[in-house]
């Protein structure tokens, strides 16, 4: 019995994913909880796993391609068994589909002239389904006049009202008009040919005469073939998971999270003199080599950011007012202290959590965020090293950045900005020497940490870092 293998939610934020590589082929054999594939999600590549054992009959869809959640991807089966007529599943352009349904839900009715037990398919042709309202035009106004009843043609003879007009709502012939998109010659899926939201993709990859495109696209087409002619035409990159992910996380929390920002900028020469210390006394351990050519001493070193997460973890504690989270309900102060660390990679950025920062030391702290930031690197990383949060840290000072400030991460209550280390002349007993500097910025929910509360947190940091030891001994 063939089984139609779906894509499945490898991450609690997963909406759709990339099926970047299949690690079986048409034909292989399938054991349960053999990969399958690699899937790339809003966080990480995850692997998707077999939860049934069979025959990989068919794949449904290619390496590389973008995939929506409870997506059909493959079939598996019994050896032999013949699916081709369900070669139709790996279009991913099903009308289902485009109504918000899942792909998979076609395959659900059953088949007429299929076997007991058969892989049941879709019908080659279903009853029009009632027009509903999508989602997005409840969230956006008309165009036009309510009361024009123009505006609603009323349905008569097949696609098309008096006169030849195509039957569309005013929502969907302004979003036609924003795609590009003339509806003249269009046919809809709704009752009498009606053109509805889910049909527009549909015409936008159609063609003619389906797709014809708007006269407004043709004002705008000359700029575009001059650029094209000249060699500087625009570089399209189409969003990733991540990078949807990033976008809708990142604009929500402006949105809705009233950020307000504290800045001081501290004495650094006792943490630089401290970070050297401990590097030369771990210098021993890397008589070694490893694989890739570093010792044990390069992987051990210890950076200002690992000195600054300790820091911030033991300062967390001495203001647990600062170590909270925003919810509708309440403010919840946190008994642990897990700092998030923002590190960048190619496709965007990630936050790997050092959980109970306050009770490791620092070496182990270095340890444990070279080894989060290499698998974050390689996407590698599991939804659960993620998530959970209780405090950020973004670091630019390794990029040359003297300060700046960041965009907090809800529900987590504050992020720190750390800048670079700065030489700079300061004045000491009256007289200009020679100092480092170290500015760090301090983004706060003011729905969760008001301005005292985020001046004492910055208040007993910079007494940490001013005077390093006492972040050693808590």
């Amino acid at each position: 019995m063939a089984k139609i293998l779906e894509m499945p939610k490898l991450s609690p934020t997963m909406e759709e994913g990339v099926l970047s590589a299949w690690h079986k082929k048409e034909g292989d054999a399938v054991s349960v909880d053999d990969l399958l594939a690699e899937v790339e999600t809003d966080k990480a590549t995850m692997e998707f796993r077999a939860f049934d054992k069979g025959t990989l009959l068919k794949l449904l869809v290619p390496a590389g391609a973008q995939v929506k959640l409870g997506q059909p991807v493959a079939i598996v089966g019994n050896a032999g068994e013949d699916v081709s007529s369900f070669a139709a599943l790996g279009t991913g352009t099903s009308a289902p589909a485009a109504e918000g349904k899942p792909a998979a839900a076609a395959a659900e009715a059953p088949a007429t002239d299929a076997p007991a037990g058969a892989l049941r398919a879709a019908p080659t042709q279903q009853p029009p389904p009632p027009e509903t309202i999508a989602p997005e035009a409840l969230r956006r106004p008309p165009v036009g006049n309510l009361l024009d009843r123009t505006s609603y043609p009323p349905i008569e003879n097949g696609s098309r009202a008096a006169g030849g007009r195509v039957l569309a709502s005013p929502y969907v012939r302004k979003t036609a008009r924003e795609m590009g998109i003339d509806l003249q010659g269009a046919q809809g899926s709704g009752p009498g040919g009606r053109v509805l939201p889910g049909d527009l993709d549909g015409l936008r990859v159609a063609g003619p005469p389906a797709l014809v495109r708007a006269p407004r696209a043709v004002a705008v087409t000359a700029p575009a073939q001059a650029r094209a002619a000249s060699g500087d035409e625009d570089e399209v990159r189409p969003l990733s998971p991540m990078r949807k992910t990033i976008a809708r996380r990142l604009t929500e929390s402006k949105a809705t999270v009233p950020h307000f920002y504290l800045s001081i900028d501290v004495d650094a020469s006792g943490l630089v003199k401290l970070r050297e210390q401990i590097n030369r006394e771990i210098a021993p351990q890397g008589k070694s080599t490893q694989a890739d050519g570093q010792t044990d001493a390069q992987a051990l070193k210890v950076s200002f950011n690992d000195l600054l997460i300790k820091a911030c973890a033991v300062a967390l504690t001495h203001v647990p007012e600062c170590n909270a989270s925003f919810s509708p309900e309440a403010i919840l102060v946190h008994k642990r202290v897990d700092i998030s660390v923002a590190v960048a990679i190619p496709d965007g950025l990630v936050t790997p959590v050092v959980r109970h920062a306050d009770q490791k030391s620092i070496v182990g702290i270095a340890r444990e965020v070279r080894d989060l930031a290499a698998r974050a690197r390689a996407r590698k990383l599991k939804p659960e090293e993620m998530a959970d949060g209780t405090f950020s840290i973004s670091n630019l000072g390794m990029f040359g950045i003297d300060q700046f400030a960041a965009v907090i991460n809800p529900p987590e209550g504050a992020i720190l900005a750390v800048g670079q280390v700065r030489e700079v002349p300061v004045v000491s007993d009256g007289a200009v020497i020679a100092g480092k500097r170290l500015a760090m910025t301090l983004s706060c929910d003011h729905r969760v940490v008001d301005g005292a509360i985020g001046a004492a947190f910055l208040a007993e940091l910079r007494r940490l870092v001013e005077h390093p030891l006492r972040v050693l001994t808590g």
